[in-house]
């Protein structure tokens, strides 16, 4: 669905977007494993860890566990780096009497049980410096450990956190990379237990694959149906190919013309678009249809020319709400089903009269029939067609229709999967970015100082209750400019050693006790700021990179609210500080969803505004103009009465299927409108009109048994809508029977 979207109409949807098609928070993959004993789910972790860390498409593979190598590299660092890293500031106070207060927690840690392992540790860094910086580096995850490994709080399931090197949005990567999983989780020799994978990029892969399985499914059941349906109504292989000819005519231009405009054709515009280019399966269905063997090339035309070309032309203005819409997906499907259909009639118009003639193509039954005339009679009784419509109209009256607005309500993701990946993004600390701040700079350190300036900002809200604290790149990795200025803080040698000699005063330490503590505040005075770059091939870098990047030459930093209260109060704190966005993720989103759904309602109203001036001036008559409008309005209202009494909110998915059913129903309603001077012409319109019916509704009754929710809301509606065009339109657009 990101693909399907716009650029975004405002800084916080374009900035959104990008990031979603784009961004880090992608690449993450989240891992439980559950359905085993714990030991052997951390058997499995570990399993896991060990044969995927190093691997070319992950970056990051974490469980609790971190090789020797990196945790031994990256405590060297922190270790090194304490006194510039620390965020509280008692740990930099050296002087005698914060001293005095350390020197008394080291005496009580030394008397502990585990005091004659870490009495190394106590001497070196008594204001507990390096504790503060690794609890700060530290994931907010809601997690415990167990042999030596991440478990959820509060059930058996092993847990990871991925990264890979793919962007979220390659398909074709990120499958790879999930079958890497699948087959090392195999190879682990799993038992009883099962693998839970989620994350953007997860739900994307399945989500294409189930679209994928559907439409593949759809367009072979389909083209068998449709065949099926053509060779009972024509009993010749030879109208199937001929049929063939415009459909196949119209698919490749309009596929050129999509490309000319848009520069690439959408796989969605292409999928959805030849489901909906199925109508024009109907121009060719028509001329045929109301031919009689032996007939000349214009006879035919001269009865059908005119109702079809009006068809054509309200069916393209039906599809101007797509056309213009402004989302670049809808618009491809537009414009593909627009060209196409143009192409179809034009070469049913042009090229098919000459081969039909010279093939003497025509139905195998024609001429009056008994049954269907004595249906005709039914239209006596049309009046009756106000019962149906005023149940709709109090149905609309009780349950009135929401526009649902919301991108959510496009979701092909199914419940069972979000709430595993709400429980997953829970228990390992990955930020729900329903809220987050984007900081912007010139370079890595401009951001880093901007979110510094922004602290007292976060703490002045925390005080308020508006939120819990933040996650912010700053407070994983200071500027260095803060890193350079905390550590010419720190005193010199012969200051500190003097402090010492104050603190430890009655206490029972050795002279030389902190010689050590001694040279590495010599030590930090002199060393050069940890920069961005330092962190790389760090664990660091993994909690680092999704807070902190480069895009198109700018760098942004995420800031991400923890459990936040009052969104007002920290928008509004917001509003007047420079280079930060402000960005509501269900807000701006549902926002950018309402903007194109809007505006695709009023093309839509336009264009059936001018589909209504084109009947005027093509019908030039107000009979035929009131039965055509009447049977369309009639077939509209009865499917969203349907809709309302079945709960559907409509949806941008509705508004596609509705100008679909609106184009088939003026179809109809003007094959059965047009002129028709014996029985054997009316029962042409009939069986015709009825062979292109049972095409449509057979296709979209079949897209409505998918198991993607998008597609079978498409199928649904189209189906019930093309039943009710074809009812409608032959009882109220149609003449009603001579008497006598």
């Amino acid at each position: 669905m990101a693909g399907f979207l716009p650029k975004g109409h405002n800084d916080g949807t374009r900035f959104l977007l990008r990031e979603v098609q784009e961004g880090v928070a992608g690449t993450i993959v989240m891992l439980g494993i559950e359905g085993a004993a714990e030991p052997e789910l951390a058997r499995l972790s570990l399993g896991m860890q060990k044969a995927l860390s190093g691997h070319p498409q992950f970056v990051s593979v974490m469980n609790g566990v971190f090789s020797a190598r990196q945790t031994q590299g990256l405590q060297d660092t922190l270790m090194a780096h304490r006194y510039q890293l620390a965020p509280d500031a008692s740990a930099r106070d050296l002087s005698a009497a914060a001293l005095g207060q350390a020197f008394e927690g080291v005496l009580d840690g030394l008397n502990s049980s585990a005091g004659s392992v870490f009495s190394d540790m106590l001497l070196r860094d008594p204001t507990k410096a390096f504790l503060n910086t690794v609890q700060t580096l530290e994931p907010d995850v809601q997690v415990r450990m167990e042999h030596g490994v991440w478990f959820a709080s509060d059930r058996p399931r092993a847990l990871l956190l991925l990264r890979t090197t793919a962007p979220g949005m390659d398909l074709l990567r990120q499958k790879a990379v999930q079958q890497t999983l699948q087959t090392t989780f195999a190879a682990l020799h799993p038992g009883t237990a099962r693998l839970l994978m989620s994350g953007p990029s997860v739900f994307a892969v399945r989500s294409a694959a189930g679209m994928r399985a559907d439409m593949d499914l759809m367009a072979f059941c389909s083209v068998l149906m449709v065949a099926g349906v053509l060779y009972w109504r024509f009993r010749s292989f030879w109208v199937l190919a001929a049929i063939g000819v415009p459909f196949f005519l119209s698919l490749s231009v309009a596929m050129i013309v999509v490309r000319l405009v848009f520069g690439y054709v959408h796989g969605i515009a292409l999928g959805f678009g030849m489901t909906m280019l199925g109508v024009a399966l109907d121009y060719p269905v028509l001329l045929i249809g109301h031919r009689d063997r032996g007939e000349g090339p214009e006879a035919t035309l001269q009865r059908i020319g005119h109702s079809l070309r009006l068809g054509v032309t309200t069916a393209v203005l039906g599809l101007t709400g797509m056309v213009f819409c402004g989302l670049p997906g809808l618009a491809q499907l537009g414009t593909f089903a627009a060209t196409g259909l143009v192409v179809a009639a034009c070469v049913t118009l042009s090229l098919m009269p000459r081969l039909v003639v010279a093939a003497d193509l025509a139905p195998s039954v024609s001429g009056p029939s008994p049954q269907l005339a004595q249906a005709e009679k039914l239209r006596r009784y049309r009046v009756l067609c106000a019962v149906p419509l005023l149940i709709s109209g109090v149905l609309l009256w009780q349950h009135p229709l929401v526009l649902d607005t919301r991108l959510a309500a496009l979701s092909p993701i199914p419940e069972q999967a979000r709430r595993v990946d709400e429980a997953l993004r829970h228990e390992l600390g990955v930020p729900d970015a329903s809220l987050m701040l984007a900081v912007s700079g010139v370079n890595a350190q401009a951001v880093l100082e901007r979110e510094e300036a922004l602290s007292g900002v976060w703490a002045h809200l925390q005080q308020q209750g508006a939120l819990s604290g933040v996650q912010d790149a700053a407070r994983l990795l200071p500027s260095m400019q803060t890193q350079r200025l905390r550590a010419e803080a720190l005193p010199a040698p012969a200051v500190l050693q003097s402090a010492i000699e104050e603190a430890r005063h009655n206490l029972p330490f050795r002279p030389d006790a902190f010689s050590a503590f001694v040279q590495d505040v010599a030590a930090a005075r002199k060393l050069a700021p940890l920069s961005v770059q330092d962190m790389a091939g760090t664990p660091l870098e993994a909690a680092l990179s999704p807070l902190l990047f480069e895009r198109q030459g700018q760098w942004f930093g995420l800031v991400f609210p923890e459990r936040v209260h009052d969104r007002a109060a920290i928008e509004h704190a917001m509003a007047n500080q420079p280079d930060v966005l402000v960005v509501d993720m269900k807000r701006e989103i549902d926002g950018l969803s309402a903007h194109y759904t809007a505006r695709t309602l009023r093309w839509m109203i336009a264009g059936c505004g001018l589909a209504l001036a084109v009947l005027v001036y093509g019908l030039r008559s107000v009979s035929r103009l009131v039965r055509v409008t009447a049977s369309v309005g009639a077939a509209l209202v009865s499917l969203l009465g349907v809709l309302a009494i079945m709960g559907h909110p409509l949806t941008l998915i509705h508004l596609i299927s509705l100008q679909f059913v609106l184009g088939v129903s003026l179809d109809y309603a003007l094959f059965f409108a047009r002129p028709q001077l014996d029985d054997a012409e009316r029962a042409r319109t009939m069986r015709t009109l009825l062979t292109c019916n049972a095409m449509t509704v057979l296709t979209f009754g079949l897209l409505a048994t998918c198991n993607t929710p998008l597609l079978q809301e498409i199928g649904k509606t189209v189906a019930l809508g093309v039943l009710f065009a074809m009812a409608y339109g032959f009882l109220l657009a149609g003449q009603r029977p001579r008497t006598g």
